[in-house]
């Protein structure tokens, strides 16, 4: 079906077949030369083949099998005392790329017995390699009936610090190869035909194969404590002409020197090293033995975890005698460490020697398994470094850029893949890469796209009630928007039955950074108070910058927070006679201007004109007949009568807003930079200027406020932490109404808005202010510390949240509120109780459901 790729031709050919043609010709001139000069042209003509000779590169290629003949996947081949050298693949298959000359080379893989091969290279060569187990040597003796793991633990961990920080800085070069499988899927999924998705992936007819294959090459840079810098040299990703990998050699960093390795998403609690300071109260060892490397005696430790669900790994690592360094590891972690996504995930880590001065990563290897409603996926990552410089020329100014990838990077042909590649691809690699290459033409086409966009844009009337239609055209990256009718429709005790009907379109004109042209309209209608309501809304790119204009007529929450959601809103009023949310009419138009300044320094400027009108209710319409239950007035202030909480008034204001996160830090990809989330909190500061007589308005004040926050702060096993703190003074409040006012973001239903800065009990209403105030939210995630250790809990992988909230102002004299509970995915299910140290709010308990 598909054509077989040219051959490699052997460069020794090339140059017999197009070199020896001017030597010949040099001859024939030499015949009429003086003695001298045939000389002179000898000399030359001896230098210049040399030359070639020296640049030229021989191929060493062959396969590594263990001695019952099986293939050594990965196994590793390095030029002793170098630090170049190459891996094998999956099949056990290597090839490193060789200058003419002699060399020492080392076969080695983790559990096997290194073998050596002195190499005089002038020509491609093939040599086969048999690496036998190795044997480790037992004492005989044990002292004190206590296995000695315990004691090269102890040295080993000692060092711990020693090697973690041995090496202040280092440049290496990396190769990383990904490869990602399908090995089972259901035909269908979610209404969706699976054999079509798989045809467009060039899964075969049992929607079986790789679904993702790329190879990438980086300059790596590293300065301690964290800070990294990597440029991409090359990038080759197999189906696609025109994207860039999503290798990244920072992502695949480990170091068990350090007290764990948290991975994220992969498991909600940080990994315990097995070298950790702590790691006797997490891990059992058994010493295997001993066998010598090198003239250096190794010995092999058996890791097993104390308690079978703490997050802990398995397997074995290698410690160095007398220097009690770690040389190698192969260890795995399963879903008893209650990891998440995969099944088990294996490392393999092997090290080299570097100028007799440290011992440096040389290979990475990161295997997975997984399933997930009927899917079942598996694949391998692996690093390998050579080239590595301890003492290198480096800025710390350098390193706020962390990664950098320029064009060209993903243009690099077949050619140059077979001479730099120091893994093999296996045979089905091979197939992957050609078969999808005639794929990507066909897919990167305009005709194709259009033909998959038609496909996908069918219209159908249940979709757009349910569901809503998104319309695409991916050639030109616009994206039609159409709210699904159902979704829109609300109730409330001031418009009735009513919908607010959403429709947007969408130009993507920087990914990378978020920038796009959008235009979406909205419209309404209020079916019990007979108010139409609508509004336009364009957000477009000016430079680095992103501008908006909003114009239209609204029924807006007056808590511009808008800490109940219209669906929750809904639901209370219909079910319970719980009308929370207070409503008024704008009429308005506005813009504002936004964007990052320089660095981790944004800022935002808004200008907006108003008219606005307190709205009565209209409707007393609900399911329930509970005569206990009455509706609230639309005025929070006086819930027993509809009297007016504002008179009709116009408003001409300004605000600006400035924000600093501490962090400069960014990645540089060919159509812009995208800058990275700080480790730092970021602080905030904003003013805002109510102006009277400008356009007939009505207000006058003058509000500033500065706020400090940071979600999601690490704190290793216990979890992680949250917190915001704000506070706000209005400086000047000769004219101003209640919409104006500071709001908080409280809560009095069951369905509140999950997040940091959000209330578990406070009024939505009442203790709005137009004076002063402060506030203060503390949320701690403890991701399963103690949910874990409870059998019928830990398969759901419950995160434990203690929740802290405090708010003071004249209306509100210190109060404060605790929560505890759970998050369960996006949900969390809360248990608050709220004090203060006045009369207003009484003592009460209350159960909240939050989305985030």
């Amino acid at each position: 079906m598909f054509a077989s790729p040219p051959e490699r031709t052997p460069p020794l050919t090339i140059i017999n077949t197009y070199a020896m043609q001017p030597f010949n010709n040099l001859v024939h001139l030499s015949i009429n030369l003086s003695p001298y000069m045939r000389s002179a042209l000898a000399l030359l003509l001896f230098l210049s083949f040399n030359i070639s000779a020296f640049a030229q590169q021989f191929t060493i290629s062959g396969k590594v099998i263990d001695d019952a003949g099986n293939a050594i996947p990965f196994a590793s081949v390095y030029i002793q005392n170098t630090t170049q050298g190459a891996s094998a693949n999956s099949d056990g298959e290597y090839a490193i790329s060789l200058k003419p000359g002699k060399y020492i080379l080392q076969y080695k893989a983790v559990g096997y017995k290194q073998e050596s091969r002195t190499v005089d290279v002038t020509q491609a060569k093939t040599i086969n390699i048999t690496l036998n187990t190795e044997f480790y040597q037992l004492q005989t003796v044990v002292i004190g009936g206590k296995d000695p793991a315990f004691a090269i633990m102890r040295k080993a961990i000692k060092k711990r610090k020693t090697y973690l920080n041995e090496v202040n800085a280092y440049t290496a070069d990396v190769y990383i190869k990904g490869m990602q499988k399908l090995l089972e899927a259901p035909k269908k999924f979610l209404g969706r035909n699976i054999d079509d998705i798989g045809k467009q992936l060039g899964l075969d007819s049992n929607r079986r194969g790789i679904i993702y294959l790329s190879e990438s090459e980086s300059k790596y840079s590293f300065m301690q404590p964290d800070k990294v810098h990597e440029e991409m040299i090359s990038s080759k990703v197999s189906g696609s002409n025109r994207a860039f990998s999503f290798n990244r050699a920072t992502d695949l960093k480990v170091n068990f020197y350090e007290n764990y390795e948290d991975w994220g998403r992969i498991s909600l609690r940080p990994l315990i090293s097995p070298l950790s300071d702590n790691a006797f109260f997490y891990y059992n060892y058994k010493w295997l033995g001993e066998s010598v490397e090198n003239g250096k005696t190794v010995n092999k430790i058996k890791v097993i975890p104390r308690r079978e669900h703490d997050p802990c790994f398995e397997g074995y690592i290698y410690i160095q005698e007398d220097s009690w360094r770690l040389v190698g590891l192969n260890l795995y972690v399963t879903k008893k460490a209650n990891i998440s996504i995969v099944d088990t995930v294996r490392i393999n880590q092997q090290f080299v020697p570097v100028n007799n001065k440290a011992w440096m990563t040389s290979t990475i290897r990161f295997d997975f398994n997984g399933g997930l409603f009927g899917f079942k996926f598996g694949g391998y990552f692996i690093s390998v470094y050579k080239n590595y410089d301890l003492e290198p020329a480096l800025n710390k100014k350098d390193f706020n850029e962390v990664l950098r990838i320029t064009k060209g990077v993903n243009k690099k042909d077949s050619t140059y893949w077979e001479q730099e590649r120091p893994v093999p691809l296996t045979a089905e690699e091979k197939t992957d890469y050609k078969k999808k290459e005639i794929l990507a033409a066909k897919r990167e086409s305009k005709q194709y796209i259009d033909s998959v966009d038609k496909v996908n844009n069918k219209f159908k009337p249940i979709t757009l009630v349910l569901g809503g239609i998104d319309l695409r055209n991916r050639y030109k990256k616009e994206y039609y928007h159409f709210d699904p009718v159902l979704g829109d429709i609300f109730f409330n005790t001031v418009q009735g039955v009513g919908f607010y009907y959403k429709a947007a379109f969408t130009k993507m004109i920087d990914t990378v950074n978020n920038r796009f042209f959008r235009l979406a309209a909205n419209a309404g209608y209020g079916f019990s108070n007979r108010i139409f309501s609508g509004d336009i809304n364009i957000i477009a790119p000016v430079k680095q910058m992103q501008f908006g204009f909003n114009a239209g007529s609204e029924v807006l929450d007056m808590n511009n927070l808008q800490p109940i959601t219209t669906l929750s809103n809904t639901i209370h009023s219909l079910f319970a006679r719980q009308n929370y949310q207070k409503l008024y009419q704008k009429q308005f138009v506005s813009m504002s201007l936004s964007g990052r300044i320089s660095g981790g320094f944004r800022a935002s400027a808004a200008v907006e004109y108003a008219n606005r009108n307190w709205l009565p209710n209209t409707s007393s319409y609900s399911f329930s007949n509970n005569p206990t239950r009455v509706y609230t007035s639309n005025n929070p202030l006086v819930p027993t009568a509809d009297v007016p909480l504002f008179p009709q008034n116009q408003t001409f204001k300004i605000g600006l807003r400035a924000s600093y996160d501490f962090s400069n830090r960014y990645e540089t990809y060919p159509n812009g930079r995208r800058y990275l989330p700080s480790e730092y909190p970021t602080i905030s500061f904003s003013y805002t200027k109510g102006i009277k007589n400008v356009l007939g308005s009505d207000v006058d004040y003058d509000k500033i406020a500065a706020d400090i926050t940071k979600t999601d702060i690490p704190m290793g096993l216990y979890g992680r932490t949250s917190f915001y703190i704000g506070a706000g003074k209005f400086i000047n409040s000769n004219s101003i109404y209640f919409p104006d006012y500071n709001q908080f973001k409280g809560n009095q239903g069951l369905f509140y808005r999950s997040g940091v800065t959000s209330f578990l009990l406070l009024d939505l209403y009442t203790y709005s202010t137009h004076t002063e105030y402060i506030e203060g939210h503390f949320e701690h995630n403890f991701s399963g510390f103690i949910a874990n250790k409870i059998p019928l809990l830990r398969k759901l992988k419950l995160q434990e949240i203690f929740h802290v909230n405090y708010l003071s102002s004249p209306e509100l004299k210190n109060y404060y509120e605790v929560g505890v509970g759970v998050r369960y995915l996006n949900l969390k299910l809360l248990y608050g109780q709220s004090y203060n140290s006045g009369s207003n709010v009484h003592s009460a308990f209350r159960l909240g459901i939050g989305f985030r």
